[in-house]
């Protein structure tokens, strides 16, 4: 009953559509088994299924729908990967430059051996200090260093091992190449974001964030299960992390990105090929996120994917990169993990069985 209702709702306001039948199928069945949040689905051409299933909101309620803005969590690192290889094309930013070269105070012994493709595709070497400091201090979150403090603080230990010998998901790095960026552009990264992505292909709900994402207007309020008043379940983003996991934005607004991405229409061929290139091959790992080959539908398909999640958010994009079939799933509600990607595959295989 749950789910016939939130579907027949969900069809008079006008924020689900499907020609993909299969999909409403799966979708549907997720929603009764506890997903709330955000589908859509897109066949390369345009968006073949769309729904949102749940509340943004509570107290008052505010239905969810494709338009709702969701923190993205490590989705936030590909965004910042498109930027730099943006300022890249611009003669601004080297990927093979030492971080050095644009911060002449950085550590010496660091700074001349750790490139920005190191920072990049966590291989640098530099310490993950930052969720250190998170763990054993939570009121770490509540900070407000400018970027130059954060990088002393959380970003500047000796190197725990050579550059590019191994990986180490580390969002110090984030850090680092937040202090490159504003020092070599003179510029916030928030106005970068703004001038490169969001104003240009008018993604009317997205942008940078810090502080708490559910008190931002617009956006979900995340949850530890069902939404109420007493399960809220958000976490604090402090300013200087915001290039690790401060990039929010909807459903609809990813599928723009991608689109524009992927058609040309960001970066040039070369740079995309560049930003999608895997660096370490054991984690699928390029720049900022990761190139995957996954079977589907009968078929070996090579897929830009990422996956982002903190607290109660989790956002998923997967892009076939030779004919734009697209999954988005954005949920605020703690789903599990390894559901999503069984719903990520199920809907990927389905957009291709609707277009045989």
């Amino acid at each position: 009953m749950r789910t016939f209702i939130a579907s027949l709702l969900l069809l008079l306001s006008g924020s689900a559509a499907a020609t993909c039948g299969s999909c409403q199928v799966i979708a549907d069945k997720a929603a009764a088994g506890g997903f709330d949040g955000v589908v859509l689905v897109s066949d390369g051409q345009g968006s073949v299924f769309r729904a949102a299933y749940g509340k943004a909101r509570v107290a008052p309620d505010v239905a969810l729908d494709t338009a709702t803005a969701f923190p993205t969590g490590s989705f936030s690192k590909w965004v910042t990967s498109i930027v730099v290889m943006r300022l890249v094309e611009q003669g601004i930013l080297s990927l093979d430059q030492p971080v050095s070269h644009y911060l002449p105070d950085y550590p010496k012994a660091s700074g001349d051996k750790v490139t920005l493709l190191h920072l990049l595709t966590h291989s640098s070497g530099i310490p993950n200090d930052i969720d250190k400091a998170i763990k054993s201090d939570p009121a770490t979150r509540d900070l407000t260093l400018n970027t130059a403090i954060a990088i002393h603080r959380f970003a500047s230990s000796p190197l725990a091992f050579e550059p590019g010998t191994q990986w180490d998901y580390s969002h110090s790095n984030w850090i680092v190449l937040k202090g490159v960026i504003e020092r070599a552009t003179g510029r916030s990264y928030d106005d970068l974001v703004r001038s490169f992505l969001t104003e240009p292909l008018a993604l009317r709900h997205s942008g940078v964030f810090s502080g708490m994402p559910g008190d931002i207007p617009g956006m979900a309020t995340g949850f530890k299960g069902a939404p109420s008043t007493t399960s809220r379940l958000d976490k604090k983003l402090p300013p200087f992390m915001t290039l690790a996991g401060g990039y929010y934005t909807s459903a609809d607004d990813m599928l723009s990105l991608l689109d524009a991405l992927f058609s040309g229409r960001i970066l040039k061929a070369e740079s995309v090929r560049t930003l999608m290139r895997v660096v370490r091959p054991q984690q699928s790992y390029a720049l900022g996120g990761r190139t995957k080959v996954l079977e589907v539908a009968g078929k070996p398909r090579t897929v830009a994917w990422e996956y982002g999640s903190d607290g109660a958010y989790r956002v998923l994009a997967w892009r076939v990169i030779d004919d734009g079939h697209t999954v988005v799933l954005m949920n605020h509600t703690s789903y599990d993990h390894m559901k999503i990607g069984d719903l990520a595959t199920a809907l990927l295989g389905a957009s291709y069985e609707e277009s045989r």
